[in-house]
């Protein structure tokens, strides 16, 4: 944390806490540190290192008055180095790709959706010390801890540990994407009987960012609750069968349309094309799962769909991995829970 100057550093007026820029002769009060940021991110950039240089631009952003013609550069910088990192991480995935095995194969649709979605394996199991990460701080240990015993007291133990371990990974999924893309993060925070939410210290500057980092949560979650059903089919355990289900209408219910709901978050980088696509799918789903959450995803989409977009730019990602979460979440809320 930067202290903030008691005088300007420039014509030494007395500067307001929160103030950016002196209210007499309009330089900026954090020029210096500024100066030295840049120098940061330039020699990252320099070095090849877009993420560490990304984060200096984010330090930078917040030293700027947002009504500046500097803050306005800045955010175009951050957007354009964004995009970098963005599709770097993707070029990493690509050449770890493998071609998907006969089994998968066998199974069509559903094993193409599978497979697309094959890198949720990798953050679960390759990214352990991250998921672990959430666990050291005292805030998210306690209040997890806390939901975990109203939980328990309700459902029995079994069934409150594994829903507690799916939502943390939901969250978790936005913690990946929000370092992923350079910002600072507090741990997740568990409110028993609502869910857990994470404080950002740094907004996203563009739509594509905020879906990257809505869509990220549902995305762990759907990968925690693939997790669980594996273990059912392996070991016949109905709790595990129970949790799968009741964690893929949890994410569904999370790709609602509306902020500050992930779904919402998601559907600020489509374009008006876009979303009746992801209604179609919604619709279509609907129609072969008879899934009643469906209905109301459907009609608040249809409300977003028909209000002005926020984004001309096409995000082709984002309405990709929106429509695989609902066909794969609608499916899975499908899945039978036999009672012991």
């Amino acid at each position: 944390m930067i202290p903030h100057p008691k005088t300007c550093p420039q014509c030494q007026t007395m500067i307001a806490s929160g103030l950016l820029s002196c209210p007499a002769c309009h330089a900026l009060i954090y020029a210096n540190e500024i100066k030295v940021l840049v120098q940061e991110a330039e020699n990252f950039t320099n070095d090849g290192n877009a993420l560490e240089a990304l984060i200096r631009w984010r330090k930078i952003l917040e030293l700027l008055p947002p009504e500046s013609q500097q803050h306005n550069i800045v955010a175009q910088k951050i957007d354009a180095l964004s995009k970098k990192v963005d599709s770097r991480a993707l070029k990493n995935a690509d050449e770890k790709k493998q071609p998907m095995p006969a089994a998968l194969m066998g199974l069509g649709a559903i094993g193409l959706l599978l497979w697309k979605f094959k890198f949720l394996a990798v953050l679960l199991f390759t990214k352990g010390k991250l998921l672990l990460l959430g666990l050291t701080k005292a805030q998210t240990f306690f209040s997890m801890f806390l939901a975990f015993g109203v939980y328990w007291s309700v459902w029995g133990w079994k069934f409150a540990l594994g829903l507690i371990l799916s939502i943390y990974v939901h969250e978790m999924g936005h913690v990946f994407a929000i370092k992923n893309l350079g910002m600072p993060i507090s741990g997740p925070i568990f409110i028993p009987g609502v869910g857990a939410f994470i404080r950002l210290k740094q907004g996203a500057v563009t739509p594509r960012e905020d879906a990257r980092i809505g869509l990220a949560g549902p995305i762990a979650g759907l990968g925690a609750a693939l997790f669980c059903y594996a273990v059912f089919l392996f070991s016949g355990w109905p709790s595990w069968a129970a949790i799968a289900k009741v964690g893929a209408w949890i994410n569904l219910f999370n790709l609602l349309p509306f902020v500050p709901l992930d779904g919402g978050r998601g559907f600020r980088a489509l374009t008006q094309k876009q979303k009746w696509i992801v209604i179609a799918v919604m619709g279509g789903m609907w129609i072969w799962t008879m899934e009643g959450l469906l209905i109301l995803l459907l009609l608040v989409g249809i409300f977003n769909a028909l209000q002005k977009t926020q984004t001309e730019e096409s995000d082709q990602r984002a309405l990709i991995e929106f429509c695989l979460l609902v066909v794969v979440l609608s499916l899975m809320c499908k899945i039978h829970v036999s009672t012991p």
